[in-house]
């Protein structure tokens, strides 16, 4: 039987949906304000997967140059018809409901603004007639009623014209927990079946549903809501809901999102919300049963050297911005160059180039020449969540700087090392200890820097506010390197990740 490894997809991985085409597995998650946003996944034994492209590839392409911090690319819904991959996704903040569809989904995707929808968390299905209904959650991201919660709602629509063909309709909205959201609407045997996420996408979260005749209304719940949730629970995987079903040839699988916290509470989640999977049944009433997640590593240990090929790997992002308008790799060929623009971590549009934290415990390294401007290594959930070292160059000294930035607090420690490169060095590692703040935190991270066999830790950071029970943000931690002033080289990344 298939091996299903959770954590699925590592890492900020947030949303998951997935379709299945030819017996090849295809996988969506958010991506809020990085550029390219919706990454798409694939797996032809739900094993193994990698990203094949992305859905959007420019800031232009998703309205995301202006979003704020917490809005973007919300919750895809990834469906294919007749050929043609479609991708249906909130634009939160910004440019709303669209549509973007491709027949190859490695390849380039066309989008389409869909008027009429004021919402979230868009599904899409199609009707035994063909007519395309988008189901979604009624929270409105704009304007004057920003805040206000409709329910999960309906309408027909024409996806061509990009416009809803009926007024909204008010469909079942789960058992009464908050936030009743992500709805997919499934045809199966003699039912339609809307499923929902309920509970809200913290440690209440949980998934519910219920079935009709008619995919556009008179749904009855089902008789076990919520059918998966780890509330109130001491599993490692907690958070779960968000699901999303695919039919394997061993039966139903659904991809959910969860966290998996650390410390004596189980209070802090580093890598904020991550794709799993598990197993469902179902009962001799036509009803889901679901398998609790359970935690299972695809390995406990990773040792990845991200390198700076042309062009760039997908797993590369920006922050409202494409990699490669800030990559140059030509000016120290073998390395990457960042021209910095003045601004630092704190902008909305910084210098810097990331990619996604894979394991709690994480090493990572990177060889820095400032010696044409200064510049470093971060870890970022926001600009108002970020740990990082700094380094500049002058003719007498290299100075490190290590900062350690939370909302309302900055923290700097400062040493000088000779003048020339310098290693600058990120780890996330169990807190060791019997105080009470290492039983409780989740991480502390290490800000260490290293010239030759000289090697100093400028500071230990707990690692809580990097979290997403603490950050403000809904993504998870990025690790990347960044310019502020002049041009700054950078070496391959060094990442050791570990399961301890």
């Amino acid at each position: 039987m298939t091996t299903i490894h959770n954590p699925l997809l590592p890492g900020f991985n947030p949303d998951p949906s997935v379709t299945v085409v030819d017996g090849v597995y295809y996988l969506a998650t958010s991506s809020f304000e990085y550029v390219p946003g919706i990454p798409i996944y694939s797996s032809t034994d739900f094993e193994n997967w990698a990203m094949i492209g992305t859905v959007i590839a420019t800031p232009e392409e998703g309205g995301l140059a202006t979003v704020p911090t917490g809005g973007g690319v919300w919750a895809p819904t990834i469906r294919h018809r007749d050929g043609v991959f479609y991708v249906i996704v909130t634009i939160a903040m910004g440019l709303g409901c669209m549509v973007y569809s491709a027949t190859d989904p490695a390849g380039e995707w066309t989008g389409t603004l869909i008027e009429g929808i004021e919402g979230i968390d868009p599904d899409l299905a199609w009707d035994e007639d063909g007519v395309a209904i988008v189901t979604y959650s009624g929270l409105v991201t704009t304007g004057e009623d920003f805040g206000h919660h409709g329910g999960i709602r309906q309408v027909d629509v024409d996806l061509v014209a990009g416009r809803a063909l009926t007024a909204p309709r008010n469909l079942w909205s789960g058992g009464g927990g908050i936030f009743p959201e992500a709805p997919h609407l499934y045809h199966r045997g003699d039912f339609w079946y809307l499923m929902i996420a309920e509970g809200g996408t913290e440690r209440g979260h949980g998934e519910s549903i219920a079935r009709s005749t008619d995919p556009r209304g008179g749904f009855e719940a089902g008789p076990r809501n919520p059918f998966i949730s780890a509330r109130s629970t001491d599993r490692p995987v907690q958070n779960t809901g968000h699901g999303d079903l695919v039919e394997t040839p061993e039966g139903t699988v659904m991809v959910l999102l969860g966290v998996r916290p650390r410390g004596a509470t189980r209070a802090f989640s580093a890598l904020g919300r991550e794709t799993f999977a598990t197993r469902v049944t179902w009962d001799a009433e036509g009803w889901p049963v679901a398998e609790p997640v359970a935690l299972a590593p695809r390995t406990p240990e990773l040792a990845q050297r991200w390198g700076y090929e042309s062009p760039l790997s997908r797993e590369w992002i920006a922050i409202r911005r494409t990699p490669s308008e800030l990559a140059d790799l030509d000016s120290a060929p073998g390395s990457l160059s960042l021209h910095g623009e003045g601004t630092d971590m704190t902008s909305i549009t910084p210098v810097f180039l990331g990619r996604r934290q894979l394991n709690q415990t994480a090493t990572v390294r990177v060889t820095v020449d400032a010696s044409g401007g200064s510049g470093g290594i971060a870890v970022r959930y926001d600009e108002s969540n970020v740990f990082g070292l700094t380094a500049t160059q002058t003719d007498a000294a290299t100075t490190v700087v290590a900062e350690a930035r939370i909302p309302g607090i900055v923290q700097r420690w400062e040493h000088e090392f000779p003048a020339g490169p310098v290693e600058l060095i990120l780890r996330a590692q169990r807190p060791v200890g019997d105080t009470f703040e290492s039983m409780i935190t989740g991480d502390r991270i290490e800000l260490a820097a290293r010239v030759g066999d000289n090697e100093l830790v400028l500071a230990s950071v707990d690692g809580r506010s990097l979290s997403s029970e603490v950050a403000a943000s809904f993504t998870g931690r990025v690790i990347g390197v960044f310019a502020v002033t002049g041009s700054v080289a950078f070496g391959p990344i060094d990442y050791a990740g570990s399961e301890a």
